[in-house]
């Protein structure tokens, strides 16, 4: 297998580090083979050549079985140096986009004896999967100004949803409950106000669901989304979303869940056509970039869910049991748990755990 590593900036170079080691003890341990292209591309790349990242990487990209990737974001060093926005949206947003990247998937999962601040909750009651559409609505960068810069200036962000796009999410969302043995899909939208385009996700959810007997369906509106995960978190089981809503409630599924450093992800292209990437949520985090602090656990996370899209269940599984052994000690727990383990002994002891 073929993977790409972008390590980005920050943090995410450190993670990535770690995730390597786990990638390789996995190997091992279970006698698969795999080969890695590094990639430089970030904030830093950017402020040294002023390139985001170009079409010919893109193309080599697309061409691996998969990318591992860390974390990007505006470097603090050059604010005035790199306009709003664009490390995001030129290197993340684009290889979603031309990669057809477009489901995200989001397991929400509370692992034992990491804390949580939902005072009565435990790992029973949070384990949802959130799938979020990934290449439609707001962030199609659709959309301009008139006037801009004057007191009469005008700002149109258009959001952009297709049939095409509606359904292969929601039919994703109840391929992978059938798969995995989910109970429920939940749609979340806003039907009530957005009464076109969020129409057109209603009408569709409700043809695609006539397809899979004995899967139990739901609605909530994206508000009630957001205090039943709250209150209620074991409501949800698959969620199927919009792009800005997924994105929003899947932060919310991290805070959850232990924070961002517990928080994997998937950016998936089912077709295969082209490669899909696995990244921590978390950003860059350059205030605590260098010193070891960063929760190397959601990496992890996020190269077993690579491993398990690459069809090597057995070493998705242990990488994910291994973490959760890992974590139900309090000795491993990093800064953002209220421990003071650092990076590499939190990558260690999974190591460790792998190998054993």
């Amino acid at each position: 297998m073929k993977i790409a590593v972008m390590p980005g900036d920050f943090v995410g170079k450190e993670v990535v580090a770690e995730g390597l080691k786990v990638l390789k003890a996995a190997s091992k341990k279970f006698g698969f083979t795999y080969q890695t292209t590094d990639y430089p591309f970030g904030a830093e790349h950017y402020l040294k050549t002023n390139i985001t990242l170009p079409d010919s990487a893109l193309k080599e990209l697309a061409a691996h079985d998969a990318i591992l990737f860390g974390a990007v974001g505006a470097d603090p060093r050059g604010n005035a140096l790199i306009p709003q926005g664009l490390i995001e949206t030129d290197i993340l947003l684009k290889m979603r986009f031309e990669l057809d990247q477009y489901i995200n998937l989001r397991p929400t999962k509370l692992l034992p004896n990491v804390p949580t601040p939902l005072k009565n909750a435990g790992p029973d009651d949070i384990d949802m999967i959130i799938v979020r559409e990934n290449t439609e609505g707001l962030y199609c960068q659709n959309g301009g100004f008139l006037y801009k810069g004057t007191k009469h200036e005008v700002a149109n962000q258009i959001e952009v949803t297709t049939r095409h796009g509606v359904e292969r999410a929601i039919r994703y969302a109840f391929e992978y409950a059938k798969q995995f043995n989910r109970k429920k899909v939940t749609l979340v939208a806003k039907t009530n106000v957005l009464r076109y385009a969020h129409n057109l996700w209603m009408r569709a959810f409700e043809e695609v669901k006539g397809e899979y007997a004995g899967i139990e369906t739901g609605y909530d509106h994206v508000d009630a989304c957001t205090m039943y995960m709250v209150t209620n978190p074991k409501r949800y089981d698959v969620i199927v979303t919009t792009n800005m809503f997924g994105d929003i409630i899947t932060d919310l599924g991290a805070a959850i869940q232990g924070g961002m450093g517990m928080a994997a992800s998937g950016n998936i292209n089912p077709t295969r056509q082209a490669a899909s990437m696995f990244e921590p949520v978390h950003g860059s985090a350059p205030d605590i970039a260098g010193k070891g602090y960063a929760n190397p656990i959601a990496t992890f996370l996020s190269v077993a869910m690579m491993l398990d899209f690459l069809n090597q269940p057995k070493a998705a599984a242990a990488i994910q049991q291994a973490c959760k052994d890992v974590v139900a000690d309090k000795a491993n727990h990093t800064r953002d748990l209220g421990g003071t383990a650092s990076t590499g002994q939190v990558g260690d002891a999974v190591v460790a755990k792998i190998q054993s």
